[in-house]
């Protein structure tokens, strides 16, 4: 049964906190008041990190946490926060402090409290927050880290901020492209399913009753639904046992490899694929150069961050020939990933000293064109899909129609 942690006042204003094991937050604050309670706080899918927080730390902050887990939209609001507080002068514990009470993620409230106890120890900011590597990526450690050694880690924070809220506003326009295809996708699925379950077979029933010679197509068509009607509980668990089987092949190191050299060879689409990686290295090398970031510094925390194997193997022979002196769009034009365009605006940086302005004009360039694949694409998908299901209800109506216009001339012959 979960956890709920309560906080309360009691009829005498007393504060009271503690656990109760219910089915439902709500049954929790039944009970609290029918003790005469007055409720502070409920929390949800209570977890001992908070409980070892202490109760008194909870009932001081008397939050209503929104939910447990820390979302993007969650680390934007934090850093943006840390940035404006430490610009004002405040100090970073008293920082970390104010934001605590103002978080909606009752994990993240309970990592900043981690991160002050870690730093009264004696540990940096950037030190305490890569206990936390869960949370807090290696961009965001080895940016803090930068910022802490420069004296500048209000600066550093805001075009952090500022990067995270980049990165998270590309991401919603992405997943906001690709919703109404996956809809249309999944309710035409549906529509031929029901067809295929409900609809055809009722007509086989009424075919049953009259000795007709069934079209080709009628047969086939009979055939296909009685075959999923019967196997399709099996069909659902080959699926099922596919897509498991797949997910857990390609989170290993080979699998994801190949599935990645796989994509990027996709024709359209893998021009696509590989225009996001290329806008996530720019994106990330910007920030970081931007930073005062060394760039063998900045390719070793890019390598381990861009989240693709494909490019983290190509940043890290870059990396390399970069440590003998050579200059960085040599080996990028030599790796063959990349677009003569952005080999030669990295050339142009480095020659004039504005590396980081050409790594963002070339983030702003492959930004634009996924947001133009995807409106083209999205455009595109509808009358596509709407062709393609229009021939195959067309195929079902005219496969089960032709033996009903058998049937009327059967009639006609009756009379």
């Amino acid at each position: 049964m979960p956890k709920f942690f309560y906080i309360a006042r009691d009829n005498k204003g007393n504060k009271v906190s503690g656990v109760e094991e219910a089915t439902s937050q709500e049954e929790v604050v039944n009970r609290l008041q029918a003790k005469d309670f007055v409720i502070v706080n409920v929390i949800p899918e209570y977890r001992e990190d908070l409980r070892a927080l202490g109760s008194e730390v909870l009932a001081k902050a008397h939050l209503r946490f929104r939910h447990y887990r820390v979302t993007s939209d969650d680390l934007v609001l934090f850093c943006r926060q840390l940035a404006t507080l430490l610009g004002a002068g405040v100090t970073i514990l008293k920082s970390l402090d104010i934001i605590s009470v103002q978080v909606s993620s009752a994990r993240l409230f309970g990592i900043i409290k981690n991160l002050q106890k870690n730093m009264e120890a004696g540990l940096s900011l950037h030190e305490a927050m890569a206990k936390h590597s869960a949370v807090f990526s290696e961009l965001w450690v080895n940016l803090v880290d930068s910022g802490e050694a420069s004296g500048n880690l209000a600066m550093i924070l805001s075009r952090l901020a500022s990067y995270l809220e980049r990165d998270a506003s590309f991401r919603r326009k992405i997943i906001s492209a690709l919703i109404y295809p996956v809809i249309l996708m999944i309710a035409g699925l549906g529509a031929l399913l029901f067809l295929t379950i409900k609809i055809i077979p009722t007509f086989a029933d009424l075919f049953k009753t009259f000795d007709l010679d069934l079209p080709l197509l009628t047969r086939m068509l009979i055939a296909i639904s009685g075959f999923i009607r019967k196997y399709i509980i099996i069909i659902f668990i080959i699926i099922a046992v596919s897509f498991y089987m797949f997910r857990k092949y390609i989170r290993t190191e080979n699998g994801r490899r190949r599935y990645e050299r796989f994509k990027f060879k996709l024709p359209v689409f893998g021009e696509f694929f590989r225009s996001l990686i290329v806008e996530r290295f720019s994106s990330e090398m910007s920030t970081l150069v931007e930073s005062g970031v060394p760039i063998l510094y900045s390719l070793e925390i890019t390598e381990h961050s861009v989240g693709n194997l494909v490019m983290s193997d190509m940043i890290r022979a870059v990396k390399e020939t970069v440590r003998e002196g050579k200059s960085l769009s040599q080996p990028l034009e030599k790796s063959g990933f990349f677009e003569p365009m952005v080999v030669q605006m990295i050339a142009i940086g480095e020659e004039i000293g504005e590396l980081s302005q050409m790594f963002k004009k070339i983030n702003a360039f492959y930004q634009e064109y996924v947001e133009v694949f995807l409106t083209r694409f999205t455009s595109m998908f509808e009358p596509v899909m709407i062709i393609f299901m229009g021939i195959i209800i067309g195929m079902i109506v005219i496969g089960m129609f032709l033996p009903v216009f058998q049937i009327a001339q059967m009639g006609g012959q009756i009379k």
